[in-house]
């Protein structure tokens, strides 16, 4: 499959991305925005197909600016030139793709230095600071870093999560016309990203291998990691393994959660959660196409809970203050955010009315919690306990201002 011939065009190609509108995705803008005024270098990270170069481009649209795309073959900006084609630029200059030429981030670090300072940098990339080598030795202190998602409720309106969730938050996936046109262009994004996007990375593995690894990790989805156990069942080491969960990770597709580690007195589980950052990715590759398949699949719990945990993530700015707490006597909460110097506690139910369990009340007390949200698919919030409350999944971005955000 030739470089340029993306997912997006395969999608297009099939005709699958039909009537497709724009959705506002405000706050994300304003954080963007806010970085551009604030630092030399933005660095915007998500994964393929989350509407990265589209909000870039709008952003340009008002401004003075230029716009690069690495992905492209012709693309003026080659390395042997690069220094010539940017020197002169004013106003913000977009470099979409920037992965592709990591060896870039030396100049950038130059010409972010001068001063009084012509242009500001915004970098779009699908893969992690540890994948796209170089940015954090050569950009310390200049770059500041966005990270950005598929849709979220606030974006899509309250009234759409569950559309959100069967189908996932990338714009092509969310905004296809019908569930089947929806699931066809995921299994297309895999199979692109797979064949075309991990060889443009560098990164020599077989196709094969990978998908069969992303699609046992889906039944792993929101346990804890057990490299030994997933090295068993696909025939190889563990450190392929390991090594397949890093490429998934590091290209923004997976998720792995942290433990709490504070010396709480108990003995705590040190594995990391895995999740998919995507609940449609996760439904294609357990091969749910409709509402009611992922209802009725027996992972439906797990697969709730990583959508739900993405959402408190994403809207309250927290991809890198999140942690999961489980003692080895059993006491678990979902997910742990610190905020202030305080801690906040979230626990997924997929329930009409749930109620305060043991493990939440060991945890309010361990973690010493400023409060604890149970968030559920309720329309209602309301306090079940000291410090306990139902929160519903459509009004998760009300937290922001609680938390600080």
């Amino acid at each position: 499959m030739p470089a340029v011939q993306s997912s997006l065009y395969i999608a297009m190609l099939h005709g699958i991305i039909q009537g497709m509108k724009w959705i506002a995705r405000e706050a994300l803008e304003r954080r963007l925005h806010a970085a551009l005024e604030n630092f030399p270098v933005t660095l915007l990270l998500g994964p393929r197909q989350c509407g990265k170069t589209s909000l870039a481009r709008r952003i340009a649209a008002r401004v003075k600016a230029s716009y690069f795309d690495l992905e492209d073959p012709e693309t003026p900006l080659q390395p042997i030139v690069a220094k010539t084609v940017l020197k002169d630029l004013q106003g913000i200059v977009v470099i979409d793709e920037v992965q592709r030429q990591p060896e870039l981030f030396p100049l950038l670090r130059v010409l972010s230095d001068r001063s009084p300072l012509p242009a500001r940098f915004l970098l779009l990339g699908s893969a992690s600071p540890a994948i796209i080598r170089g940015v954090s030795e050569s950009l310390a202190g200049r770059v500041a870093y966005v990270d950005m998602g598929g849709f979220t409720i606030a974006e899509v309106g309250g009234g759409n999560w569950k559309r959100l969730w069967m189908q996932g938050g990338l714009p092509p996936s969310y905004l296809a016309t019908d569930s089947e046109k929806s699931h066809t262009w995921r299994m297309h994004f895999i199979q692109s990203f797979l064949e075309s996007d991990i060889p443009q990375l560098g990164i020599r593995v077989p196709a094969p291998a990978l998908r069969r690894f992303w699609t046992m990790l889906a039944h792993y989805h929101g346990q804890r990691w057990n490299a030994s156990e997933l090295a068993r069942a696909m025939g190889v080491k563990e450190d392929t393994a390991r090594h397949y969960l890093d490429i998934l990770c590091g290209t923004l597709l997976v998720r792995q959660l942290p433990p709490w580690f504070e010396n709480t007195g108990k003995r705590v589980v040190k594995s990391p959660k895995v999740y998919f950052r995507d609940s449609g990715l996760l439904h294609a590759l357990l091969g749910l196409k409709t509402g009611e398949q992922v209802m009725s699949h027996p992972r439906f719990g797990f697969s709730w809970e990583g959508f739900a945990l993405e959402e408190v993530l994403e809207s309250l700015h927290a991809e890198r203050d999140g942690y999961y707490y489980r003692t080895q006597a059993g006491a678990e909460l979902d997910l742990v955010i610190l905020r202030g110097g305080r801690r906040y506690g979230f626990e997924f139910k997929f329930e009409d009315a749930p109620r305060p369990t043991r493990s939440m009340h060991v945890a309010l007390h361990d973690l010493k919690l400023e409060r604890l949200w149970v968030v559920y698919p309720g329309d209602r919030s309301f306090s079940v306990a000291d410090r306990i409350e139902l929160l519903p999944l459509t009004q998760i971005s009300r937290m922001g201002p609680v938390l600080g955000v």
